[in-house]
């Protein structure tokens, strides 16, 4: 095949295309030598999420070129498969067992919580891969417990979307009023409709809710705003389109407490620029993350126990941002990735 010496070292990305993946693309090819790298993404071309035609992208989209993607997978030295999503290619890595030690998941949450809700193929697959790729011990410790996995642990916080970002922005808010931000999608995993009833009893203080759920399950959302509209009134405001990063992080900049109640992992990008921003997050304490955040030494709090409208701290913040820019920093996920790409 052209454009591949066998005598490289490849390293294989299987993707599906999320608004995660470009900035990932985008950093690698800023900070490392990527000639060895091979992005494939499984799905028809499209560019959107920052996704530039210029990048060496393979797409693999219909069944003949499946024989493409065999012969990748075979040639790689890693084949790095960012969130199993994609019921085709678990099948086709369990057809070739031999590949599975070279295989590394990288842990998105959705991907394989809830084993009773994934494929018997996919739990097998899990089962079996070589390598898992992740920054909360507790996903790890999920896979081993649900699916007997077996696989290495490799520690690393994958994406961009995680690193801290301080972009300084000057916040806009209105006088006294408290903003508080729920959830992070429109997926059921959020718990909106509860985390609306528990905190309702605020609903006449000066508050406004805002809710991000611009992506997920439409139908989901129009019940999420629906049910928000009838607690809250105007104080109410649904984020229902996609925001760029940077006005994205103009948003967060003026959230004062955020509620992620999740019964999974999930929002993790949220949840660490909230926190090193200075913000009061509120977490389910039954979550991976809440237990990532404590072994680190960041202060959130439990959403059922603790909720107030009290803000964060000035101590415990000042705290929290130390922890957080230190640990999710650029030079630490360069770190982290290039062990993974050298085999450690």
């Amino acid at each position: 095949m052209r454009g591949i010496n066998m005598k490289d070292n490849l390293i294989l990305h299987l993707m599906i295309l999320d608004k995660f993946i470009p900035p990932f693309i985008e950093f690698l090819l800023k900070n490392f030598d990527t000639k060895n790298h091979k992005f494939v993404i499984l799905g028809s071309k499209d560019f959107k999420f920052g996704l530039k035609e210029e990048w060496p992208i393979i797409f693999i989209d219909k069944k003949i070129k499946y024989i493409k993607l065999f012969y990748l997978i075979n040639k790689s030295n890693q084949i790095i498969i960012h969130g199993l999503w994609n019921e085709r290619l678990v099948q086709l890595l369990l057809l070739q067992p031999w590949v599975l030690k070279k295989c590394y998941h990288v842990m998105w949450g959705g991907d394989f919580y809830f084993p009773e809700q994934q494929s018997l193929a996919k739990r097998e697959l899990i089962k079996r891969i070589g390598n898992f790729i992740t920054y909360i011990d507790g996903d790890y410790e999920y896979v081993k417990k649900f699916y007997e996995a077996r696989g290495k642990y490799h520690k690393c916080f994958m994406y961009p979307s995680n690193i801290f970002k301080d972009y300084n922005i000057t916040t806009k808010k209105e006088n006294n009023i408290i903003n508080i931000q729920v959830g992070n999608s429109a997926t059921e995993t959020n718990q909106h409709l509860k985390v609306f009833d528990i905190i309702s009893k605020f609903k006449d203080k000066n508050i406004k809710i805002f809710c991000p759920i611009s992506y997920g399950n439409k139908e989901y959302a129009k019940e999420v705003e629906k049910r928000g509209k009838e607690l809250f009134g105007d104080k109410f405001i649904a984020i229902n389109e996609f925001m760029p990063y940077e006005r994205y992080f103009e948003f967060l900049a003026n959230i004062d407490i955020a509620i992620f109640f999740h019964n999974r992992q999930q929002g993790m990008g949220n949840t660490i620029n909230l926190l090193g921003m200075g913000k009061k997050v509120y977490l389910n304490k039954n979550t991976p993350q809440y237990k990532l955040f404590e072994s680190l030494g960041v202060k959130v709090y439990d959403f059922e126990e603790e909720f107030n409208l009290e803000i964060i701290d000035e101590e415990v913040k000042e705290k929290n941002q130390r922890i957080i820019r230190k640990y999710f920093s650029e030079e630490n996920l360069k770190k982290q990735l290039k062990n993974i790409f050298e085999g450690g």
